[in-house]
């Protein structure tokens, strides 16, 4: 950013800052006929006036402004309507706005790009604050030890140029990285966000995604030799469709039981028991807007590995807008126990907005 724009950013009148952004709020929540929490209304109270003293650089040299906000909390709290809210009326045209498992899979197609130079980290941080001011991502979490060692340092290099930031998480930051193999690795990052960003726990209030009214897809639920019948009527294919391929996907094969236009259905041996990265799955997110699994076994007693990928599937599947269709032998209810996983609480919420079909 120029040091012009720089200036005009800090001479924001404050009508056009913290009190727009909590207008904003407010517009989005009559229109939609809802009314905040009070947890909802102070995140969203702290996010403008954050981003009020942070535009101008207020503060001195004994205090500063903080580097982001980190809201937390359980699922549904309605956390990424009030960032949703914050983005669209943060007065700046060099923002933005994107899905933490997207992000991730940018900076390291980034860092291959700059393979050999010296700090890498620091030269994709030195390219994003040269085009984006504000960076806003959702679902901060890590469970994998190549996330863990990148995002300690890169949050420093991004903190360092400049960049505000903005995450969104179900957990605190000392619960971000619960893998204690490899926690220590992400202990810089823990201790950053503790020292120089504000963190908003948002829990408390309704659930608002326990709504009715949000379908995102089916689960159907069907012994194994009846599998293919359901996934030919949910998710219906014409003669035309290619069957039993294999598609090149970040330099691996990915096997297809069928696809067409932007329909596909694969088995949940194949994205799940295989050593598939979340960027295989924003690819198939990308690629396909409806797709079906079939084949989902009880997760219970499957390896924390098989868990994860199905976890990371969903995730990025929901946030991305897809149509989902699973076909499993086990009920909702049944697919996980609670506790099994610690990130399943989400899942399971997700779950529960698909449309359950259970004649067979």
């Amino acid at each position: 950013m120029t040091s012009d724009a720089l200036k005009s950013s800090r001479e924001l009148p404050r009508q056009l800052v913290a009190p727009g952004i909590e207008q904003h709020f407010d517009q989005l929540l009559e229109a939609r006929g809802y009314r905040a929490d009070p947890a909802q209304s102070g995140a969203i109270r702290q996010l403008a006036g954050w981003c009020e003293d942070w535009l101008r650089g207020r503060g001195s040299w004994l205090r500063r402004p903080a580097a982001g906000m980190y809201l937390w909390g359980g699922v549904g709290r309605g956390k990424s309507f009030v960032m949703d809210a914050f983005f669209n009326a943060a007065p700046l045209v060099a923002k933005r706005r994107v899905h933490f498992h997207a992000f991730l899979h940018e900076i390291q197609l980034n860092l291959r790009q700059l393979t050999g130079r010296a700090d890498p980290l620091a030269l994709v941080a030195r390219e994003i604050a040269a085009e984006t001011r504000l960076l806003c991502f959702d679902e901060f979490h890590v469970h994998d030890i190549g996330d863990a060692m990148l995002l300690g340092r890169l949050l420093t290099c991004l903190v360092e140029e400049g960049v505000g930031l903005v995450c969104t998480s179900n957990y605190p930051p000392r619960g971000l990285c619960p893998n204690p193999l490899y926690r220590d690795r992400f202990e810089p990052a823990i201790a950053l966000i503790e020292k120089r960003f504000a963190v908003v726990n948002l829990d408390g209030g309704e659930d608002y995604r326990e709504r009715p009214g949000h379908v995102w897809g089916e689960y159907r639920v069907a012994p194994f030799e009846l599998q293919a019948d359901a996934v030919a009527e949910g998710l219906p294919l014409s003669e035309a469709a290619e069957r039993e391929v294999s598609l090149d996907v970040h330099n691996r094969p990915l096997r297809l039981l069928a696809h067409e236009g932007e329909r596909a259905w694969a088995t949940f041996d194949e994205l799940c028991r295989l050593p598939r990265a979340s960027a295989d799955f924003l690819w198939l997110s990308e690629g396909f807007r409806h797709l079906a699994v079939s084949g989902v076994p009880p997760l219970d007693g499957q390896g924390i590995d098989v868990q994860q990928r199905f976890l990371n599937l969903v995730d990025i599947l929901y946030d991305g807008g897809n149509q989902l269709l699973l076909v499993s032998e086990a009920s909702p209810e049944t697919l996980l126990s609670e506790g099994a996983h610690t990130d399943f609480s989400r899942t399971r919420s997700r779950l529960r907005q698909l449309r359950v079909d259970s004649g067979y």
